[in-house]
């Protein structure tokens, strides 16, 4: 993880619930600079790696996992693979016009969003969600909700800060095997 981007664990206290709290402002920037992405790939870019890099710090084991959209839209591949090192490194692929304002959908059309684990020892692993919510974090919750059964909750932010791009964001998770109730992920999940 380059120096000026940072990672925080946390576990909330009388609650089976864990966080991640990460900025990757640097490492996005050493993604995009030897392309020139229109600003909507740019967002999606950094939507995909302040996930990733979340996910990432969830693995228990050396490895790696690697988080990608595809479709039939004009930006039908992006990509970001990332390691328990949070060493990152990401591309998408654009073919043809991309409006100014498009969204997630608009950008990736009929598609979905594939995350592989890859352990450094053992079975890779593999799960495909369509692309049915209006924002990344949604599809990715959607997900857990699918394969993991874990009630998860994904914030994500992206934006310039001194006019240079900039990505953090957070997750709150029901910690695996614990009986936590519903309404204490529900509270904390509400008041971040």
């Amino acid at each position: 993880m380059p120096q000026h981007d940072q990672l925080h664990r946390y576990l909330f206290e009388n609650f089976a619930v864990r966080g991640e709290l990460v900025t990757v402002s640097e490492t996005l920037q050493q993604i995009l600079e030897n392309h020139d992405y229109p600003q909507p790939v740019k967002n999606v870019l950094a939507e995909l790696l302040v996930a990733t890099s979340l996910l990432t710090a969830t693995l228990k084991f050396d490895g790696d996992i690697t988080v990608q959209l595809q479709g039939d839209g004009p930006m039908n591949l992006a990509v970001i693979n990332g390691n328990n090192n949070q060493q990152m490194r990401g591309v998408a692929r654009v073919q043809g016009e991309i409006p100014e304002n498009a969204d997630l959908k608009t950008l990736v059309g009929n598609g979905y969003v594939v995350i592989t684990i890859t352990p450094s020892e053992g079975e890779r692993y593999q799960g495909v969600v369509g692309l049915e919510g209006d924002t990344l974090a949604a599809c990715l919750e959607d997900y857990f909700m699918r394969s993991e059964q874990l009630p998860t909750r994904l914030f994500i932010r992206t934006g310039d800060v001194d006019g240079k791009p900039a990505a953090g964001g957070m997750l709150l998770q029901v910690m695996p095997a614990q009986n936590a109730q519903q309404d204490d992920f529900d509270h904390l999940a509400t008041l971040t």
